[in-house]
């Protein structure tokens, strides 16, 4: 094989010589062809739907197609605006009613589902409006402009920007689930010994136990002292509620620290005590 190679080769150079090559012309040559590969879109890289759960996003900063501040969505300057995404639905929070929905993500483009919300008022100037404006930007399609360990920039369809802020949710902090509890959390809070606050004060507390049918088992025992705090929960005297908590262990907390973190999901119930 080697012999007929080496042999055929002059031949095929005279033949090429002696016979110019008539190339049909077409119509991009090969120089258009990289220009038009170059300038072509790329494809939309898909967005990480675990990142996008590992964080709450808190609104940051929006503006309109022109450019302009959208204030509305900022009534609530000290609770901004706070996006979560967890198992395939989108919600928002920190508005006057909790506004939730499904959402799917494909290449850069967001798209989310019809919206529902609980029904309750609120008089804060501009809360209720809040509802709509955030609703109407949500719902539809969005492009994911950027996304990464501390920015979320979302674009509407109608060309507003709106730009998101990360803060770790509890499961990124703590490393974990946790483990979903419930709690009585009595109206009053009780003088209780500290080693390092002079005249503390604590929460008054006991655990409530349902089966997986919502019903309470057994009975509640006496109140304890609750040393440390319950995050996203704020006590108001007066008031027994029932909390549903998520508890999450601490690796390695510091000398005279709480070694288990408690994570208000939602309140079960209040009662108001004379």
């Amino acid at each position: 094989m080697k012999r007929i190679l080496l042999l055929s080769l002059p031949v095929a150079m005279m033949v090429a010589c002696s016979n110019p090559t008539n190339t049909p012309k077409t119509d991009a040559t090969p120089a258009d062809s990289t220009a038009a590969a170059a300038t072509a879109a790329p494809a939309a890289a898909s967005i990480d739907a675990t990142q996008l759960g590992a964080n709450h996003w808190l609104l940051d900063n929006a503006v309109d197609a022109s450019g302009k501040r959208i204030d509305g969505l900022f009534v609530r300057a000290d609770k901004p605006v706070t996006l979560d995404f967890k198992d395939g639905r989108l919600s928002a929070s920190n508005t006057c009613n909790n506004i939730g929905g499904s959402y799917t993500l494909e290449g850069d483009a967001l798209t989310v589902g019809s919206l529902a919300s609980t029904m309750k008022a609120c008089a804060e100037p501009g809360v209720m409006e809040l509802d709509k404006l955030v609703g109407e930007r949500l719902e539809g399609t969005l492009t994911v402009r950027s996304l990464d360990a501390s920015t979320l920039t979302l674009t509407t369809a109608t060309g507003d920007v709106l730009t998101f802020r990360a803060n770790p949710t509890a499961e990124t902090r703590y490393g974990g689930a946790g483990e979903q509890v419930f709690m009585e959390v009595d109206a009053q809070t009780k003088p209780c010994p500290h080693p390092l606050m002079k005249d503390a004060t604590c929460l008054q507390v006991r655990e409530v136990k349902y089966d997986d049918k919502g019903l309470e088992q057994g009975k509640r025992g006496a109140y304890e002292n609750f040393y440390g705090n319950i995050e996203g929960y704020t006590h108001e005297p007066g008031v027994r509620n029932v909390l549903r908590l998520k508890r999450y262990e601490i690796k390695n907390p510091p000398a005279d620290a709480p070694s288990q973190a408690y994570v208000l999901d939602m309140v079960v119930g209040s009662e108001l005590v004379k």
